[in-house]
């Protein structure tokens, strides 16, 4: 073996454990604590009783534990078209098509989309996925200042003209900020320069819109935006991630992106499961509500103790600024019962990090309460 290469690996890795930026794996991480960094916006997987009946009606043998092969050869087992055509119902009949995870969904679909000779105009704070999908497209890409619409637009004037095929990529709600786009001005902004316009939904699925159908249900511009992408691992608590598009697009999208041709299916299990929860979704307009009320009891909380925070959403950050005090505060409110990891580096930039409130529809107005008496 070379062991200069490993002696190599020590020292990178002590340098990120000097910097706090060390990151390990945890078991049991939320066994007994309030958690406040998972993303199980609705509570979902506390509820004993859903599962139940979801298993009372589909046992794991009678479903299928593994695909065993990629949907274009042998698994395309029949829950998948089911829950395509459930997830096109959901959006007022648009072509829906699932992918085994949201790093799948955006690091294939943006390389299908745009090749070199095309323009990504991408938020600068839009998720890693996103960027590593601009990237292994070849195109040229360019990231605007972040919901800065006036710096898209420059971008814009002076790029779209001369572009085979424009794309403008954003989220709606943004995962670390909490903040959230303004999807309006962005559809008004792709007609008026012939973009294509990409809205990953990711942390608004479930907890935004009357359904639960996201931002652009909220706004009402489903039908405005060329591709919706959703992921089921967080409001929906199961696993996977979506496509909604027109019909050409979706037929386009099986051809051409790489993800999803060469990855082998989603267990039934898992693909009935977000069928059961879907079913579930619209409904849940009380959680929706709880999570709201939640989020703005304890933004207004960190405000009203001079603590500085960020967004208009479920995710609420409390920027500490340094790597090490952040892991410290972390610390102390685990050991008072709270759950609440840091965010550092790259994941958010120098100077920034944060512990990142995320809550979720099942929590106590008195447990925020005494969360902010800790801080």
């Amino acid at each position: 073996m070379n062991e200069s290469f490993y002696q190599s690996l020590r020292s990178e890795l002590e340098m990120l454990k000097q910097a706090h930026r060390f990151r390990h794996l945890r078991t049991g991480a939320s066994n007994g604590l309030v958690n406040l960094s998972g993303n199980d916006y609705l509570g979902i997987s506390a509820r004993q009783d859903w599962i139940a009946e979801f298993l009372a009606a589909n046992t794991p043998a009678s479903m299928g534990m593994s695909a065993v092969s990629s949907r274009l050869l042998t698994g395309n087992h029949d829950f998948y078209p089911l829950l395509e055509q459930e997830l096109s119902a959901f959006y007022n009949g648009r072509a829906a098509l699932v992918f085994n995870s949201g790093y799948h969904a955006n690091s294939g679909i943006i390389p299908a989309l745009a090749a070199k000779g095309d323009l990504i105009l991408s938020d600068k704070l839009n998720h890693a996925s996103i960027i590593d999908g601009m990237m292994l497209s070849g195109a040229e890409f360019r990231r605007y200042r972040h919901l800065d619409y006036g710096h898209l637009e420059e971008m814009l004037k002076e790029r779209a003209a001369g572009c085979r095929r424009v794309l403008v990529v954003t989220e709606s709600i943004y995962s670390m900020d909490g903040d959230v786009a303004d999807l309006k001005i962005l559809v008004e902004l792709c007609r008026k320069y012939g973009a294509l316009l990409y809205v990953d939904e990711a942390h608004s699925v479930g907890v935004r819109g009357a359904r639960g159908a996201g931002c652009c249900e909220e706004s009402g511009l489903t039908d405005e935006i060329d591709v919706i992408v959703g992921t089921l691992g967080k409001a929906f608590c199961s696993t996977g991630a979506y496509a909604i598009v027109r019909p050409e697009l979706k037929d386009y999208l099986i051809n051409c992106t790489r993800p999803f041709i060469f990855t082998t299916a989603m267990p039934p299990v898992n693909v009935n499961w977000t069928r059961f929860v879907l079913g579930k979704l619209p409904a849940m307009r009380q959680e929706r509500e709880n999570l709201r009320t939640l989020a703005e009891y304890l933004r207004r909380g960190l405000e009203q103790k001079g603590l500085r925070t960020l967004g208009d959403s479920q995710v609420v950050p409390l920027i500490v600024g340094e790597n090490g005090p952040a892991e410290e505060l972390s610390l102390k409110l685990r050991e008072n019962g709270y759950l609440a990891l840091p965010v550092r580096p790259p994941t958010v930039p120098p100077g920034t990090a944060r512990l990142r409130f995320s809550l979720h529809a099942g929590l106590k107005q008195d447990q925020l309460t005494k969360l902010l008496e800790l801080l």
